[in-house]
């Protein structure tokens, strides 16, 4: 229920919490620092987090063709360290869980901007988490009518459908078509099949997260994840979830290239391509994020290794991993 900014002065660095009181919008200094640097990926983490905690209870839960609320358990990992886990751990829905897990990591974002300020910089910062989480929890139970003293007027004023928040993460995350987009793949699904889904997002997630490109893209973070680094001579790699409800389908990694629609045209001078899977690489079991990123990392250090890779036979690795082509289109 918060907005995050840094402002200049007196030779140090503001970091400013602005939200709306009782007579409109207002602002409060969080801390100061001396290193303007210091002040970006705090101020940068402080957003996301005030976002992700908010936004969820900031709008309701239309699956199922219902009205409900998503849960509150996340407001307590602003606090306590030990509440962090449990942002891993649940399987209410897709995005709910999408979103907890783009909390854990904003969390864990703003500990390691923490570790090279003074403690009173530290002390200030865990004060302000602590003063989020008491005025949304107490605007929420005033909202749910059981407020134990009615009669209190929080600092920060919060309205359900308007949260006061930085919504931009860079990915959609709390985005209304990014919500519905994965409410509809988790339609019909089990409580088990769900619970797989939300595994799976986690892996596709977290492996994205230790990308440092923007290359890689994850334009449905509970199917498939798209890398395609610069100077890769139009090769590209995918890797994609099992398809949700199909217990037969299975993590595939696949290497494909773009060729021209116009036969005459080469790659690089082409006015359009189509795309098509080169290798296949069917996986035994689910990935661990660290395969994944670690697939990713190497073709960003070394574009034409997806070329390489394109010309594995049936049954080898991929040159520098442990994953074995189980299809080739041209064999």
């Amino acid at each position: 229920m918060t907005i995050y900014s840094q402002h200049a002065s007196r030779g140090k660095t503001q970091v400013l919490a602005t939200y709306q009181g009782p007579d409109g919008v207002e602002s409060k200094t969080v801390t100061s620092l001396g290193d303007p640097r210091l002040a970006v990926p705090i101020t940068d983490a402080l957003n996301r987090i005030s976002a992700f905690t908010t936004v969820p209870v900031s709008v309701h839960d239309l699956r199922e063709q219902r009205v409900d609320y998503y849960p509150r358990k996340h407001l307590a990992a602003l606090t306590a360290a030990a509440a962090r886990a449990d942002l891993l751990c649940g399987a209410h829905s897709l995005w709910y869980e999408y979103v907890c897990l783009r909390l854990h990591q904003a969390l864990a974002d703003l500990e390691n901007a923490l570790v090279s300020v003074p403690d009173t910089v530290r002390r200030a910062i865990l004060s302000e988490l602590e003063s989020e989480e008491v005025e949304l929890r107490t605007a929420l139970d005033d909202f749910s009518g059981i407020s134990s003293n009615p009669e209190t007027e929080n600092v920060r004023c919060w309205q359900f459908a308007h949260p006061f928040v930085k919504h931009d993460d860079g990915m959609d995350t709390l985005s209304v078509e990014t919500r519905e987009r994965l409410d509809r793949r988790e339609a019909g699904l089990t409580s088990q099949e769900r619970e797989k889904a939300v595994a799976a997002l986690r892996v596709l997630v977290t492996a994205h997260s230790r990308c440092s490109g923007t290359w890689a893209t994850l334009d449905d973070p509970s199917r498939e994840l798209f890398a395609e680094p610069h100077d890769s001579d139009g090769f590209y790699l995918t890797v994609q979830a099992p398809e949700l409800g199909d217990y037969d389908s299975c993590w595939e990694v696949q290497v494909g290239r773009w060729e021209p629609d116009d036969p005459d045209e080469e790659y690089g001078d082409h006015s359009s391509a189509t795309g098509s899977m080169v290798i296949s690489c069917v996986l035994p079991a689910v990935p661990d994020a660290n395969e994944l990123a670690h697939l990713l990392k190497s073709v960003e250090e070394k574009p034409l290794l997806l070329a390489q890779w394109a010309e594995t036979p049936v049954g080898a690795a991929l040159a520098g991993t442990t994953v074995v082509v189980t299809e080739r289109c041209d064999s």
